[in-house]
C-alpha cells in the first residue's frame, strides 16, 4: 500500500497534465513486448521499415527487458500541455551523474546493462547527446506526423473528462476513476500494490510540492513516479485508449447521409469525443482543409462546439448533434 499524504491545501495544488516525451519513450516498450499493447499494433506495423534507419540499438536499450525505464527519461511536466522540443531540452539538460546513476537502477546490475550503453556510460554527457538525439529522430520520424495528432486528442479528451468528474462529483468520484485500486479519504490518498512489486516508498507526503496526475496510453493502471528529491506524479491509463487502432465508423444511418451528405454524417459520428482537425483528417484519410469546411458547416448548424487550447481548436458534438447520431 502506498498512502500519499495531503496537508491543507495540497489538494489545490494537484494538477493534471500530459506529456509528449513521455509518451514517445514509453512507446519504446512496444519494441520489446508488442503483445502487451494491442492497441498500438497498427502504428508498429507501419512504422517498423523506418526503425532500421534510427539508432535503434540505442533506442531499445532504453528500456529494460522487465520494461523499466530510467526516471530522467520522463521528467515531469512543467506545465499542462509542453511541446515535444521543449522537454526534449529540458531532457539535454540532465545531469551526466543523473544519467549514470539512473541506468544503473533500471537494469539493477552492471551486468545486465546493454553493451551500447555499457560503453556510452563511459562519457554521460557524450551518451545523453546521443539519446537526445535518437529520441528527436523517432518522434519526427515515426510519431509526430500521424501517432501524436490521435494519441494528443485521446489526452486531451480524458483531462476535459477529469475536469468534469472533479467538478461535478468530486476528489473521491476522480480518484477511483483513474483506477480501482485507488481509494480517497479526507487528507489521504491510498493505492494499492496487491497486483506489483513492494514500492521503496509507502508513505508519501505532497508537502505542497503538488501532485500531478498524468494519463498514458502506455499503463494498465496506476503507476507513482516516486523519488524524495523529486515531486510526486501518478500515471494513469487515458480513458478511451483503445481508439488508437480504430478505423472511422461507416455511416449505417442513410437517413443521416442524406440529409447531411456521407463526409458531414461520417464527421459527426467521429466527434463523439473531441478531436482536432488534423486528427480527424488523418483518421478519415483526406486533407485538413477539406475537414475544416465541413466542421464549419456542422459548427454553424449547431451541431458542434468549439473549444481552442494554445493553437489547437477541438470539436466536439453538441446535444442536438447527440441526438441526431442516435
Amino acid at each position: 500500500m502506498i498512502e500519499f499524504r495531503f496537508a491543507v491545501g495540497d489538494l489545490a495544488t494537484t494538477s493534471f497534465a500530459y506529456s509528449p516525451l513521455q509518451e514517445a519513450v514509453f512507446s519504446l516498450r512496444c519494441l520489446h513486448d508488442p503483445a502487451r499493447y494491442p492497441h498500438h499494433r497498427p502504428w508498429l506495423r507501419r512504422i517498423r521499415p523506418h526503425l532500421d534507419h534510427l539508432d535503434r540499438d540505442l533506442l531499445t536499450a532504453l528500456v529494460s527487458p522487465w520494461l523499466w525505464i530510467p526516471d530522467f527519461l520522463t521528467p515531469r511536466p512543467h506545465r499542462a500541455r509542453p511541446g515535444f522540443a521543449e522537454e526534449l531540452d529540458r531532457l539535454a539538460a540532465t545531469p551526466p551523474d543523473v544519467v549514470d546513476a539512473d541506468f544503473h537502477a533500471t537494469y539493477r546490475t552492471p551486468q545486465a546493462i546493454p553493451p551500447v550503453v555499457g560503453r556510452g556510460l563511459a562519457d554521460p554527457a557524450a551518451l545523453l547527446d546521443r539519446i537526445t538525439a535518437a529520441l528527436d529522430a523517432y518522434w519526427h520520424t515515426c510519431l509526430a506526423a500521424a501517432w501524436w495528432p490521435r494519441a494528443q486528442t485521446i489526452l486531451e479528451a480524458d483531462l476535459a473528462h477529469r475536469g468534469r468528474v472533479l467538478a461535478e462529483q468530486g476528489a473521491g468520484a476522480l480518484f477511483s476513476g483513474l483506477d480501482d485500486r485507488l481509494t480517497w479519504t479526507p487528507g489521504l490518498l491510498r493505492l494499492s500494490t496487491r497486483d506489483s512489486l513492494p514500492a521503496p516508498w509507502t508513505d508519501v507526503g505532497i508537502d505542497g510540492r503538488g501532485l500531478v496526475l498524468l494519463p498514458t496510453l502506455f499503463a494498465r493502471g496506476a503507476q507513482p513516479l516516486l523519488d524524495p528529491t523529486r515531486p510526486p506524479v501518478l500515471m494513469y491509463p487515458a480513458r478511451g485508449r483503445a481508439r488508437l487502432s480504430e478505423e472511422p465508423p461507416p455511416v449505417t444511418d442513410e437517413a443521416l447521409t442524406r440529409l447531411l451528405g456521407r463526409p458531414r454524417a461520417r464527421l459527426l459520428m467521429l466527434l463523439a469525443e473531441p478531436a482536432s482537425t488534423t486528427e480527424l483528417a488523418h483518421r478519415l484519410d483526406v486533407t485538413a482543409g477539406a475537414v475544416s469546411q465541413h466542421l464549419a458547416v456542422l459548427y454553424d448548424a449547431g451541431l458542434l462546439t468549439r473549444t481552442r487550447s494554445g493553437r489547437i481548436v477541438r470539436y466536439a458534438r453538441t446535444p442536438l448533434g447527440d441526438e441526431l447520431c442516435r
